[in-house]
């Protein structure tokens, strides 16, 4: 018996047809019930079943008697006739005019996502938002051409500011997460000011992290355990990791795996961000909203700003030594230093925090942190995050890894369609009054980098953090978690390049957040992406996962937990990476197969480099950290550079491998609420 899966790229809706096309393309000898064909001809006995889900059809089918060869390439040339006539290709971005209506300009390309952003408070505000992140993301991912340039490096001093003012230590372009940044390095002394093009503290994206992680926050000294308190809308008590594996064979099927402290606490994303602004305010810093970046020109001793009001048009410049990026996806600073290309996947991100789900359906002290219902959906292996909130509140996310073309850069509007409509899959919300509170969505891009210092995020007087360096994990993309975990190694590495003068491109590029453990994950996430103009076995990726979280769900959960942290060490990688391989050690050829032979080899070097800097890190990391903070103020005032070097070196060997320094301090404790 022969068991071939495949899907049309079609929705569920048009399962109809599909079947309909295949039966005549069956020709002589088809029989058909339904959803069912028959074909009996000659010695051959097949069966074809057909049904819809997600936004796809999926057929398969059985041999029950006759020749395999004979069969197999019957089915074989149904499936290229059935692609042939019903294509997949990304639709064109619907055009928004400006000052046109948002619901009615849309209304017509993506129905489902303007019925329910209707229902929310500023539906029309946050649908004119969603279509500007895709438009902007349209227009750069994928393209050769160069960007345009808004960077200019300028010989000379910087000519006198005509304010009169004394030039900013630090401008923060981009208020998310480049706010918590901002307040950590003005409590380190240095004079900030944040420029975000919108509203300041008003966020598209929810943030989850663990209380052991929270803690950083404390033990930085920026917010007392009793703040952060405030900050928690929930503290969950398990969440769950599971995949589809109702089309895997059986040595590819796996238990729930359990992890009760990953993004188990919902945070107030606007009340955190609003009391970064306030302790940055209340150090000498200042927050400039709803303002857009124009240009910059570099000096010999300083960077001007160049900057536009959104609301009144008018053009404001300011000074600073330092321009942190911050603007994630959308920065065209990043696109420009790195030619046009500052991202090589992608993972689109759609969600929605609502109310109205009954405890019986879900109980809110749980999580689902990764789930997948079915298999690959057009070119997309779509997942699922669930996060309890505030009361009653729930936060849906749905996301896949896509490998960025030009012809499909990944889009959220087309995604938003397909979460409106698959929602009632997912949970059996059919019936419920359910109350739309607040979309969530974003890209969070990801750059495979085959050595730790390849991803090159220091420019003069430029540096890169969050999504537009684009070092944080590529499996789980926790941009705020990563951001949180290096806050100390970021903060302590530009207090330090700022107070010694080390704003050269080379001595920047040592102020990064990269994890050599990090890097080595890419491999999971590109064996999650559909390979561009490639029809896979719609089952695949879903087996492979099934195999390696078989192994995290039936070994040491501390393992489990150190490894969706981004903690898992050297022997702790390589012995789960070995159990998989030889659990199921075809794994390695379906991993070859998606991610193909270079980037296969190109990750075989950055697992040679973990290899030796890990062994570099068990040589050094019980004494030289130490050295380091003793040699501290003698390196600074004789050797700036090599005191910077020295510093990042310290880090590189312990919070680069997934030992940061703040791991051995005193966790945050659970207080009274």
């Amino acid at each position: 018996m022969i068991e071939p899966l495949w899907y049309v790229d079609v929705p569920r809706r048009q399962l109809e047809p599909v079947i309909t096309t295949a039966f005549k393309l069956l020709g002589p000898g088809a029989t058909r019930q339904g959803n069912h064909l028959r074909l009996c001809r000659g010695g051959l006995d097949l069966r074809l079943s057909g049904w819809g889900l997600q936004q796809s059809v999926y057929l398969k089918a059985w041999l029950w008697q006759g020749s395999p060869a004979e069969a197999q390439a019957l089915l074989a040339r149904l499936q290229a006739e059935l692609e042939q006539r019903f294509p997949y290709a990304l639709a064109p971005l619907a055009p928004l005019e400006a000052g046109a209506n948002a619901f009615e300009a849309l209304s017509g390309a993506y129905p489902h996502t303007v019925a329910a952003f209707r229902q929310l408070p500023q539906g029309q505000a946050d649908l004119e938002r969603l279509w500007w992140w895709e438009a902007r993301w349209r227009g750069q991912a994928g393209r050769t051409a160069e960007p345009p340039a808004v960077v200019h490096k300028i010989s000379g001093p910087m000519p006198p500011a005509s304010s009169g003012e004394t030039p900013w230590d630090v401008v923060v372009l981009g208020g998310a997460l480049g706010m918590v940044q901002a307040a950590a390095l003005a409590q380190a002394g240095q004079k900030v000011v944040v420029v975000e093009r919108l509203e300041a503290g008003k966020m598209h994206r929810e943030w989850n992290i663990s209380r052991s992680e929270l803690a950083v926050l404390v033990n930085t000294g920026l917010f007392t355990a009793a703040e952060v308190e405030t900050l928690i809308l929930r503290e969950y008590r398990d969440g769950f990791h599971k995949f589809f594996d109702g089309n895997n064979p059986a040595d590819c099927c796996a238990p729930v795996l359990h992890t009760p402290t990953v993004l188990n606490i919902a945070i107030d994303s606007q009340a955190l961000l609003l009391a970064c602004q306030a302790k940055l305010e209340a150090a000498g810093g200042a927050v400039i909203d709803r303002t857009d970046f124009v240009q910059a020109a570099v000096h010999d001793d300083g960077v001007v700003l160049e900057l536009q009001g959104r609301n009144d048009g008018q053009r404001r410049q300011l000074q600073c030594k330092l321009i942190l990026d911050a603007m994630g996806t959308a920065s065209s600073v990043a696109w420009q230093l790195h030619g046009g290309q500052p991202f090589d996947s992608v993972c689109p991100t759609v969600g929605m925090v609502l109310e109205g789900i009954p405890p019986e359906i879900w109980d809110p002290n749980l999580g689902d942190v990764l789930f997948g219902h079915g298999d690959v959906s057009r070119q997309r292996q779509l997942i699922w995050e669930l996060f309890p909130g505030k009361g009653d509140e729930l936060t849906f996310y749905l996301f896949h890894y896509h490998r960025i073309t030009e012809a499909d850069p990944g889009s959220l509007l087309e995604l938003y369609e397909d979460f409106f409509q698959i929602l009632g899959e997912y949970k059996p919300i059919a019936g419920l009054s359910l109350r739309w509170k607040k979309p969530t969505f974003g890209y969070i891009p990801g750059y495979f980098h085959t050595r730790s210092g390849s991803r090159r995020v220091g420019f003069e007087r430029i540096l890169a953090i969050g999504d537009a360096a684009s070092l944080q994990s590529p499996l789980i993309f926790t941009g705020f978690g990563t951001l949180v975990r290096n806050l100390p190694r970021l903060t302590t590495l530009i207090d330090q390049a700022l107070r010694l003068e080390q704003l050269d491109g080379a001595s920047l590029n040592q102020v990064r957040a990269s994890q050599a453990n990090v890097t080595v994950t890419w491999l999971f996430s590109r064996g999650m992406m559909v390979p561009p103009g490639r029809r896979i076995a719609p089952q695949a990726i879903n087996a492979m996962l099934n195999v390696f979280f078989g192994v995290l769900a039936t070994g040491d959960p501390a393992k489990a937990d150190a490894f969706m942290k981004d903690r898992a060490g050297w022997l702790a990688f390589t012995s789960m990476a070995l159990v998989a391989a030889w659990r199921t050690p075809k794994m390695l050829l379906w991993i070859l197969d998606l991610a193909g032979p270079v980037d296969l080899a190109r990750w075989l070097v950055s697992y040679l480099e973990f290899s030796l800097l890990s062994l570099r890190a068990l040589l050094l990391s019980s004494w030289l950290p130490q050295l380091e903070l003793a040699l501290r103020p003698r390196l600074e005032a004789r050797w700036p550079a090599l005191a910077l070097g020295l510093n990042a070196l310290a880090f590189d060997i312990t919070d680069g491998i997934g030992r940061p320094r703040w791991q051995n301090l005193a966790p945050l404790p659970k207080q009274g609420r």
